[in-house]
């Protein structure tokens, strides 16, 4: 029987320590170093790859929704997420 394990929010409960520090020690953020060393088009380019979606009604494509920042300004570009889940009458 396979074991339901969630790999995501492995303290969601809030029954470990949730400093920086223990969350690397319990494995988490090991990789994330790594990852923003990257460039942005590859970061897009590997969420369009996972067809990760928005959970919104239409489902948009994640990747193609972050593919439309803009490219080789002079200023900076900010990603903003709304994870806020609290719409009535949905189940996210």
């Amino acid at each position: 029987m396979l074991n339901i394990e969630d790999k995501i929010f492995t303290n969601l409960s809030g029954s470990m320590a949730v400093d920086l520090a223990s969350a690397k020690k319990r494995g988490d953020w090991h990789a994330t170093k790594d990852l923003i060393l990257n460039s942005r088009e590859w970061i897009i380019e590997e969420i369009k790859k996972s067809g990760l979606r928005g959970r919104g009604g239409a489902g948009f494509p994640t990747g193609l929704k972050w593919s439309f920042m803009p490219k080789n300004s002079e200023k900076p570009s900010y990603l903003v997420v709304n994870a806020d889940e609290s719409e009535p009458g949905t189940c996210k």
